[in-house]
């Protein structure tokens, strides 16, 4: 075959011009060369004879256009002629710890670790002090996220036989951190199913003129609830949480989208700082508040009934539940403070959603029958992590939720982590003795000053109160600390009862300085609205006015019923 391109080429190439075009012969059909072929030829030849005489070199059997630069002789113009080399890949970013924040919750681990124990506390309970403080700080600048954080303190309990393996994880056997995270299940559900906006278009069309009417609406609409579910973790996750997160997206405050103080952010630091109002009004309002009950009736012999509890914080509660959400307006407002179109918004939005799907009519029935047991759990003796466990099984069982959802649902395996972690250290400080001998120190301290009875109950009641940071549980700082600042209380001249009293509205109060000190600040902090910093500072501040109002309208009110 090369034999007849070659002999082609040079009879077409040199064939003279005068002589009249012959009729090509024919050629069988595979030898057929085409005009592209030919010039392949021709130019292969052409290159063996002057390889130099052309810029490209093309591949054997290979189209021309798909050919190599020939090396150029003039290094100037070759490097002229390279094309500019690509820039070199922008650096990955770090992916692991912020270090500043991380060597400041090491350093003050490190730095209690070595100082020397006071007298009366044990070495072993000093280690573990130092971790929870270093613990505390970590999550306060947040290195890592909250529960790595958690996780890395438990770490060290564990790695410096400060505490047993089991002792670091047993709070994961406690109910709480499982009924917080539950919570957030039953808010996927909620919202999945477009019951939640459907709950939150009819308060948006009641309310919704103003975000301060849609605020105080949610309020005392938990204040209801509060005497009828004992727990405040269940009031505050099964039902607000699912209702205030449809709220907020229904009127377009969205978490990480720059839209969180549109009216998110408010909304959801209002619910969380009345729900520790709410429960504080009620003997049944949070769990641990019988047990406040029980103490005083062991420390001084007297008791505190339904009624009796009711009747005595009725007044400064409901000043505290209208004082707070207008005073967070004010230093925290919503950037929307009033849509005179939203009901009118709100009503088209149910008209076009229609009657409820089958999926609502699940949710809605799943959460009566949850809300229902939650009520009634004294009386059939079923507690309320049972009858949340119960009421999200028919929620998988029907496939409202699934089980993938479940575990996507990354805030609630996290809180639960950091929540349950900060539970044993806390319990395990007092196991060892060092909030005893907190409370003995404080007992010493304020009955040596020598003031009059109503001053040092009214620094009992601080000290009481802020200490409060070293718990994430109403119930443990009740349990450690009631009865020894109710026995200093009363032998220092305070009323025995209004002692009782005060100490047992307080131990509620001082749930919203942190993140973590009563069940319903996990729940409403981990919708991630609120940036730490500023959930702590407000906190803070509400933990002044709600102390101003209750130990002083609520002194001459109960002054007024005779409680001293």
């Amino acid at each position: 075959m090369a034999s007849f391109a070659v002999t082609s080429s040079l009879n077409l190439r040199f064939r003279p011009l005068s002589t009249p075009k012959p009729r090509r012969p024919s050629t069988p059909k595979s030898l057929h060369l085409t005009n592209k072929l030919r010039t392949l030829v021709k130019n292969s030849i052409t290159n063996s004879i002057n390889p130099h005489s052309h810029d490209r070199i093309p591949f054997a059997n290979q189209n021309p256009a798909f050919s190599l630069p020939a090396p150029n002789r003039n290094p100037i113009a070759a490097a002229a002629a390279a094309p500019p080399s690509s820039p070199p890949a922008p650096p990955q970013p770090w992916q692991g710890a912020a270090m500043k924040p991380l060597i400041a919750s090491i350093a003050t681990g490190v730095i209690l670790w070595f100082l020397p124990a006071p007298e009366g506390v044990s070495r072993v309970a000093w280690q573990l002090l130092s971790i929870f403080l270093a613990t505390i700080v970590g999550i306060i600048t947040q290195p890592l996220p909250l529960g790595a954080v958690a996780l890395m303190g438990l770490g060290a309990c564990v790695l410096t036989k400060t505490l047993t393996f089991a002792a670091a994880f047993s709070a994961f056997g406690d109910p709480i951190p499982w009924l917080i995270a539950l919570a957030f299940f039953f808010a996927r559900g909620f919202i999945k199913t477009g019951l939640g906006n459907r709950i939150a278009y009819q308060f948006v069309a009641l309310f919704g003129s103003s975000s301060l009417g849609l605020g105080y609406s949610l309020v005392f609409s938990e204040a209801l609830l509060a005497p009828a579910i004992p727990s405040v973790s269940a009031r505050a996750g099964g039902i607000f949480l699912p209702l205030v997160k449809s709220l907020c997206v229904a009127c377009g405050s969205n978490v990480g989208d720059g839209t969180e103080e549109k009216l998110g952010s408010w909304l959801m630091l209002t619910c969380f700082q009345t729900s520790v109002i709410s429960s504080a009004m009620f003997l049944t309002g949070m769990a641990a508040n019988p047990l406040a009950a029980n103490l005083t009736l062991s420390t001084i012999n007297m008791s505190i009934g339904w009624m009796d509890w009711a009747k005595a914080a009725i007044v400064p509660g409901l000043v505290s539940l209208i004082v707070v959400p207008f005073l967070l307006y004010i230093i925290y407002p919503p950037t929307v403070k009033s849509s005179p179109d939203a009901p009118k918004l709100a009503k088209e939005k149910l008209e076009k959603m229609g009657p409820m799907s089958k999926n609502e009519i699940i949710m809605a029935g799943t959460l009566l029958l949850t809300v229902g047991l939650w009520i009634s759990g004294s009386v059939l003796n079923v507690d309320a992590v049972t009858a949340a466990i119960l009421g999200l099984s028919v929620l998988l069982i029907t496939g409202v939720v699934t089980w993938k959802e479940c575990l996507a649902e990354s805030v609630a395996w996290d809180t639960l982590t950091w929540f349950a972690a900060l539970i044993a250290m806390a319990g395990y400080l007092n196991k060892y003795g060092l909030i005893s001998w907190f409370s003995q120190t404080v007992v010493k301290f304020v009955g040596g000053l020598g003031l009059s009875w109503q001053l040092s109950f009214g620094v009992l009641v601080l000290l009481y109160f802020y200490s409060h940071y070293f718990f994430a549980s109403g119930a443990a700082h009740i349990g450690a600390m009631f009865t020894a600042f109710l026995s200093v209380a009363t032998a220092l001249g305070t009323p025995p009862y209004l002692g009782a009293c005060v100490l047992a509205f307080v131990s509620n109060l001082m749930g919203g300085i942190t993140h973590y000190g009563i069940g319903s600040a996990p729940v409403f902090y981990g919708a991630g609205y609120v940036p730490l910093g500023k959930w702590w500072g407000y906190g803070f501040v509400i933990s002044i006015v709600n102390l101003v109002i209750w130990l002083g309208i609520g002194g001459l009110w109960w002054k007024a019923i005779g409680l001293w």
